[in-house]
């Protein structure tokens, strides 16, 4: 399983996703997620992934041309006039990949499955933030919806729904998604540290903070732990029922 989130603010796009794999309880690995192309002063592209190991490989390896000789290589991704078209690309993409690594039949299909939140910026329009379904066709984040998740959502998503504002500082953002992950954290084992997250300041077309996030990172426990802390406190206030 796995759980990422792309998440738009005024300032600018926040992604964060998780690294943990598995096959079984005795299969478990970790594999990077969120993958970056970017092209500094014009455009930076995101893709965060969730579904079939093999499958999102694939894609990725699809976009990144690598049926190409080494000299020859230039992602795909970084010759799209728009993000529409970018959005499109990889919908096909995902769509034409899925296709050739099923067997016939639904069942198969969805053995084969997976989802990507795509978000970036390219010069000369605003940051935008998409998710792309198995079926490759997508949605794009609104004011009313304003950010995406994939893989294990269920968890995480109440906290980001009650805490987030658009104007929230990178800080502030930050926060709230590790309260949102490490509550994901301790509720499915499927999902797990380390953590990456990445900042794409809005009109800055180059990566702001890239950094992962792992069991010994002192401002993870700390959040980590004053979540818990807070969570008692709170609920040991709560009135008795009435009984």
């Amino acid at each position: 399983m796995t759980y990422c989130v792309g998440l738009k603010i005024d300032r600018g796009l926040v992604f964060m996703s998780d690294t943990r794999t598995n096959a079984g309880m005795d299969s478990i690995s970790i594999f990077k997620k969120m993958h970056v192309w970017e092209d500094p002063g014009e455009r930076v592209i995101v893709l965060m992934s969730a579904g079939n190991l093999a499958t999102t490989q694939a894609v990725i390896s699809v976009l990144d041309e690598r049926t190409k000789a080494v000299g020859d290589r230039h992602a795909a991704v970084l010759e799209t006039p728009s993000m529409y078209q970018t959005v499109r690309l990889v919908g096909e993409t995902v769509k034409d990949v899925i296709a050739h690594s099923s067997p016939a039949g639904d069942k198969a299909d969805s053995y084969f499955n997976a989802s990507f939140i795509l978000g970036g910026q390219i010069k000369g329009s605003a940051p935008r933030l998409f998710m792309i379904y198995p079926e490759g066709n997508f949605i794009e984040s609104t004011d009313d919806t304003p950010f995406f998740q994939i893989g294990e959502t269920k968890y995480g998503k109440p906290i980001i729904i009650r805490a987030y504002e658009r104007s929230m500082s990178l800080a502030e953002t930050v926060k709230l998604l590790l309260v949102s992950f490490d509550s994901t954290l301790k509720s499915n084992l499927s999902v797990g540290l380390p953590l990456d997250l990445l900042f794409l300041e809005k009109d800055a077309f180059q990566v702001g903070l890239e950094k992962r996030i792992g069991h010994d990172d002192p401002y993870y426990r700390t959040i980590s732990e004053g979540w818990s802390s807070a969570l008692k406190t709170a609920f040991a206030s709560l009135p008795d029922f009435p009984g």
